[in-house]
């Protein structure tokens, strides 16, 4: 099993803008060394500030900004190319989804805490932090770690306006939304989607509707469309009317521009 999926990793409070930096560095072409000096000098103020502590903040929040723009897990390198190009052509204000898709990829904690906040929002229009906190210590372990860790993902999601702060403590509603139609961003998304969840393989209505990516709305596509754009998908079509989504594997040939490959499976 992926240990990524049963790992926190994701315990600080990290600013979208700091993201959108990093991002910019690998593509402006930079060794990792001058990215890590360029970012410990973005963070110098704001981070830790006056200490240089092996792990401090600011040494936590530097290493979860590599691991996901400049170091990623091997088997994450081509989402990670990918991102990378979109963000080079897409709009600013589809950033967002970019960032949230990697994040998830790198550290599934991050969709898991998104998941649980994306339910509550849906159930009943605000998500309290200390229910996340009991669903995500239920999913995660017992611990006080896991408690901090979802609370600072929670401060993230407000820092990133997703999530609002109400009058009352420790009470979110629903900030920003945006409506995803680009096919290449959706079909990114649904990659990190799996990258990020147990299985090998979900129903493609279910990263559509999925509440790890509550801040989106996706539009409606079909898989055939999804998998002449990625070149690292594949669809079982398992009934009629639901296809499932999965990971190409290696071995399986890539298809052509304009064609999907299919696998039948009996429903």
């Amino acid at each position: 099993m992926n240990s990524r999926l049963t790992q926190i990793g994701f315990s600080q409070r990290v600013r979208l803008e700091w993201l959108e930096r990093t991002a910019n560095l690998v593509l402006a072409g930079n060794e990792e060394a001058s990215i890590e000096d360029a970012l410990q000098e973005l963070l110098e103020d704001k981070l830790s500030v006056g200490g240089n502590a092996k792990r401090g903040n600011r040494e936590k929040v530097i290493t979860i900004l590599m691991k996901i723009w400049v170091r990623p897990p091997r088997d994450l390198h081509p989402l990670q190319r990918e991102g990378l190009k979109l963000l080079s052509h897409l709009p600013r204000e589809d950033h967002i989804a970019v960032h949230w898709g990697m994040a998830m990829a790198v550290y599934p904690f991050w969709g898991a805490v998104a998941a649980h906040v994306g339910r509550l929002l849906r159930l009943q229009g605000t998500a309290a932090a200390s229910q996340v906190q009991r669903r995500v210590r239920e999913q995660y372990g017992e611990r006080d770690t896991v408690s901090r860790a979802a609370r600072r993902v929670l401060r993230s999601f407000v820092d990133w306006e997703v999530l609002k702060e109400t009058s009352e403590k420790g009470i979110y509603t629903a900030g920003l939304s945006r409506t995803l139609t680009q096919v290449e961003v959706i079909a990114w998304l649904a990659e990190a989607f799996l990258h990020a969840h147990r299985g090998g393989s979900v129903a493609l209505r279910t990263v559509l509707d999925s509440t790890s990516l509550f801040p989106f709305r996706l539009s409606p596509i079909s898989a055939t469309h999804l998998v002449a754009v990625s070149g690292r998908l594949d669809v079982l079509r398992h009934s009629l009317d639901q296809d499932l989504i999965m990971l190409r594997t290696e071995s399986l040939p890539a298809a052509k521009e304009g064609e999907a490959r299919f696998t039948v499976v009996d429903p």
